[in-house]
């Protein structure tokens, strides 16, 4: 899914904000309207915007490792009892109040790259957040793509049992007339009788598969509980054309360029090797600078009046510093082991990368593949379901003459309903696999 379908989904969110019963009785809902609503209503779409807004705190405070850090300091207190005397150095047994004031900075030279490897990561994880969103919504269309067609191919699949119904309810009609006349016998009859039972049967059962599907297609949509759905069997009625050859491994470079799985997984393997030079950096030396201001206040409570006013001891006690210091981790087992635990997940992220790359190449062959293998499948299905259904009519025709018996009749009409599901099982198939392709190619999963 491109930024272009992205904007897609964002302007028709107005027609989805409408309530899903009045948009149910509108339209039926084809495979593209099914998918933009699943992505704009997903949880997982959801959480994946909150996890942008984390890489973005992150990110900032990653950056924010370069700045000096400012800080302010004021104590207070109250002493009595035996103490001593700041400006004769005896001992006496007064009540006293000191009051500190200070200022002061602190910046990082350096700390073994630490900190710049951590905003690279952190700038990394900021650039990843589109590739996340999108191969979150990509997963969503795709298992709502495959949802949708096994809901049309189960309806369509209805239309299909209730024709066969209806022929043979017309059969059992024209029989019993047959039959009246003594042209057929009882055992003709009973037997296509039969044939309506099962059929009514298969009508009921489709009709409950169909059902099912649907409920599921409106789980992988997130759709409201209790609303009707309707969708639309466009895709079961028209015939795709056929296309010439696709080189599977000229999709596969396409896509291995903008494939949001492999682009997590090297996402994950540099930022595993980044992580590594983090914790290297927690054991190489560090100079930190620091500079500061500060000013103190003391007052002899016991003696009223003695203590120095609060203006003078303000602009007299002020002093400054400035500083570096010069940290050297010489024992550090737990920097140690953090570094080689980074070290082996590093090596554990690129052989899931390996996989991960040896996985997409297999998806987009066998997507490739079964494209084309429906392709031709379909184109011979076809030319088999024409048959059959010639076939089929001049059967009922001997059968009616009297030439042929119930069983041929039955078989020859069993043989074609078989092949009017199995040319309707490749079609939707190759829906599915054509658009995986085009996905494949560089084409937006969900379109307009």
């Amino acid at each position: 899914m491109t930024k272009k379908s992205l904007t897609s989904l964002l302007a028709s969110a107005l027609l989805l904000a409408a309530p899903a019963s009045l948009r149910a009785q509108e339209q039926a809902w084809t495979m593209d309207s099914c998918m933009h609503y699943a992505v704009l209503h997903a949880s997982g779409v959801q959480r994946q915007r909150i996890a942008t807004r984390q890489r973005e705190q992150d990110y900032r405070k990653a950056v924010a490792g370069f700045l000096p850090s400012l800080g302010a300091e004021l104590s207070a207190q109250y002493q009595w009892g035996r103490n001593v005397d700041p400006e004769t150095n005896t001992y006496n047994n007064v009540t006293t109040f000191n009051n500190y004031w200070q200022l002061y900075a602190s910046l990082n030279l350096f700390d073994g790259f630490a900190t710049v490897n951590a905003f690279r990561q952190a700038r990394l994880a900021k650039r990843f957040s589109q590739t996340a969103r999108q191969k979150v919504a990509d997963e969503i269309a795709t298992d709502v793509m495959q949802k949708y067609i096994e809901a049309a191919y189960a309806q369509a699949c209805i239309g299909i049992a209730r024709d066969k119904l209806d022929e043979s309810r017309r059969l059992l009609h024209k029989t019993r007339a047959l039959y009246q006349l003594g042209e057929k016998g009882r055992p003709d009859v009973v037997q296509i009788e039969s044939q309506v039972a099962e059929d009514e049967y298969n009508l009921t059962h489709q009709q409950n598969a169909s059902e099912q599907a649907l409920l599921d297609l409106k789980a992988a949509m997130n759709w409201p509980e209790g609303d009707s759905l309707a969708i639309s069997l466009e895709a079961t009625a028209t015939q795709p054309t056929l296309g010439g050859q696709v080189d599977a491994e000229q999709v596969f470079a396409i896509f291995r360029h903008i494939s949001p799985s492999l682009l997590e997984a090297e996402f994950n393997a540099e930022t595993a090797r980044l992580g590594v030079r983090v914790r290297r950096g927690y054991l190489m030396p560090s100079v930190r600078l620091s500079a500061g201001i500060y000013t103190s206040y003391y007052r002899n409570v016991s003696y009223a009046g003695s203590a120095t006013p609060f203006g003078s001891q303000f602009r007299n006690n002020r002093g400054e510093y400035f500083g570096v210091t010069l940290s050297l981790p010489f024992l550090s087992a737990g920097n140690w082991h953090v570094l080689r635990q980074a070290r082996n997940n590093w090596q554990t992220s690129l052989i899931d990368l390996d996989d991960q790359r040896r996985k997409v190449h297999d998806e987009v062959a066998k997507a490739v593949m079964d494209m084309q293998g429906y392709e031709r499948e379909l184109t011979q299905m076809s030319r088999k379901q024409e048959s059959d259904s010639v076939a089929y009519h001049a059967t009922c025709r001997q059968f009616e003459e009297g030439m042929l018996s119930t069983f041929d009749l039955q078989t020859s009409a069993r043989t074609l309903l078989e092949s009017r599901v199995k040319t309707l099982q490749m079609q939707m198939l190759l829906v599915m696999k054509r658009r995986l392709v085009e996905y494949y190619q560089g084409e937006p999963l969900v379109r307009d």
